[in-house]
């Protein structure tokens, strides 16, 4: 289809998405891969959340108010047509999880999609802080995703760790009390991370619990968002204060080259999911601040965020809106995916085996 440079509409958006779905160059379907930025929670699709509501005997909600759904089509059909915010959306979702089997369902859900789009190695991120005010278990969260992550691993060939985010519109108390409940699940989680609501909360304010995990030999990691107020100082504060090993999107990183520059120098990859910018930033914009990045030698990650709030554009729609945006190669692509897979937290030989593989693909394409 063609594009204009300006933002899309939902309806092009959609239009896009099946475009790419319907591709005929299977490429960047059938590569291996590695995804690093997927919200566990912001997969849920509409028929597992129209499963557990029934499980659970729930009235659905999507944004602030419940109400009835006749049948999973009216979900299906209300999902993309009622106007609710993001966080909105994302975060009523919740309420169906309750149960070690919802969080296992969860989970698993996501590992057989990816596994369908050749995702070898991925750390979801998980939001352990709004399961635990609702009441949940630990046990029941953490024990639902081990098994997924243990049966994905023996019958889908996809490997797991798990980052764990602090919700930055919460208290850094409550993020303390949540890494120390946490290191119980240690031999599960990689990595600490900072996500949902920027507003007014730089991540500054989380300093000491990251130098904690830092000491304690986790892995670091914060999401700047795009377009947001402050996400430059942001970005540099993720960079130069936290120490973070990644920086989760950071795109307007690209506006300012001390940023590009700092960046670089502490060697940070991104982890990029370009269609969740649709909404806010033109197509062009976008397009030109990934390709300068890149080309400044900053790794990325083409990721899908949370796939079911960002019209249902997995990670190979991203890819592919990567390659239509920044106009790269079917082998300059490929280049980025190898890429990422230097950015993973895993030990090197699963760094080796996936690089391997992608080789191997590469050679038998020729």
């Amino acid at each position: 289809m063609s594009i204009k440079v300006g933002q899309l509409s939902q309806a092009a958006r959609l239009a896009l998405r099946d475009e790419f779905t319907r591709s005929t160059n299977r490429l960047l379907f059938d590569v291996p891969k590695v995804e690093l930025h997927v919200h566990i929670e912001g997969t849920l699709t509409p028929a597992l959340r129209w499963k557990l509501a029934q499980r659970h005997g729930l009235k659905i909600q999507l944004g602030d108010n419940p109400r009835e759904f006749s049948s999973l089509a009216d979900l299906e059909d209300a999902h993309d047509s009622i106007p609710v915010t993001f966080f909105q959306g994302y975060y009523s979702g919740f309420e169906v999880l309750r149960t070690r089997e919802d969080f296992f369902e969860l989970a698993m859900s996501y590992f057989e999609r990816a596994a369908a789009m050749n995702v070898r190695y991925c750390e979801p991120f998980f939001d352990a802080q709004g399961h635990t005010r609702r009441g949940v278990a630990w046990s029941d969260m953490m024990e639902g995703f081990r098994e997924a992550q243990q049966k994905a691993a023996r019958e889908l060939n996809v490997c797991t760790s798990w980052t764990m985010c602090f919700l930055r519109d919460s208290s850094p108390e409550s993020a303390m009390e949540h890494y120390g409940a946490a290191l119980a699940y240690k031999d599960m989680i990689v990595g600490f991370g900072l996500d949902s609501n920027e507003y007014n909360r730089p991540p500054r304010l989380f300093a000491e619990v990251f130098a904690l995990a830092r000491k304690d030999g986790f892995r670091v990691t914060a999401h700047c968002d795009v377009g947001q107020r402050d996400t430059h100082d942001n970005i540099r504060q993720v960079a130069a204060e936290i120490g973070a090993d990644r920086i989760d999107h950071g795109l307007n990183a690209a506006d300012r080259p001390e940023l590009v520059a700092l960046v670089a120098q502490r060697g940070l990859g991104l982890t990029l999911c370009p269609w969740a910018y649709l909404r806010r930033e033109t197509f062009a914009s976008i397009g030109e601040r990934m390709r300068a990045l890149i080309e400044a030698g900053i790794r990325v990650c083409v990721s899908c965020d949370s796939p079911v709030y960002t019209d249902s554009a997995w990670i190979v729609h991203n890819l592919l809106l990567t390659q239509r945006m920044c106009g790269f190669t079917d082998e300059e692509m490929v280049g980025i995916v190898r890429g990422s897979v230097g950015m993973i937290w895993a030990p090197e030989e699963v760094k080796r085996r996936i690089l391997d593989e992608i080789d191997t693909f590469m050679d038998n394409r020729k």
